[in-house]
C-alpha cells in the first residue's frame, strides 16, 4: 500500500531500518515515533524516538496534529503494531506515515548490536 504524500511522491507503507538510520544521520525532517508500551521503551529505545504508545494513540492523536504534513516513521518491537498504527494514521489523514519494518529488534540486529534484545 502506498499513498501520495505532500510532494505527490508515493510513500510506501513500510521503510527498512537502514533507511531510517540514514535519515537520522542526515538529520532529515521526520518524526520517529515509538508505539511500544512504556515498559518496553524503558528497557531499550532508539535515540531521538518519541514514545506515543499504541494503547494511547487514539486519545492522544491531537498531539500529532502539528506533524500532519511531515514524514512519520513508526516503530515497535517487530513491526506488527507499527504497521497497524501507520495504517490508522493514514486513515486519519497523516498521508506520510510509515512503519519501520522489523522494529527495534531488526534495528538491534542490523544497526546497533549494543541494544538489548527481548
Amino acid at each position: 500500500m502506498t499513498t501520495s504524500g505532500a510532494t505527490g511522491a508515493p510513500v510506501p507503507m513500510e521503510v527498512d531500518c537502514r533507511t531510517v538510520k540514514s535519515r537520522l544521520d542526515r538529520q532529515d525532517d521526520f518524526l520517529l515515533l515509538d508505539c511500544r508500551e512504556a515498559d518496553e521503551h524503558a528497557l531499550v529505545r532508539i535515540a531521538g524516538a518519541e514514545l506515543l504508545q499504541m494503547s494511547e494513540i487514539q486519545s492522544r492523536i491531537g498531539e500529532l496534529e502539528p506533524q500532519r504534513d511531515r514524514d512519520i516513521v513508526v516503530h515497535c518491537h517487530h513491526g506488527g503494531r507499527s504497521l497497524r498504527v501507520a495504517a490508522w494514521l493514514r486513515q486519519q489523514g497523516f498521508a506520510r506515515a510509515q512503519s519501520m519494518a522489523g522494529g527495534i529488534d531488526q534495528w538491534a540486529a542490523e544497526i546497533d548490536p549494543t541494544l538489548t534484545r527481548y
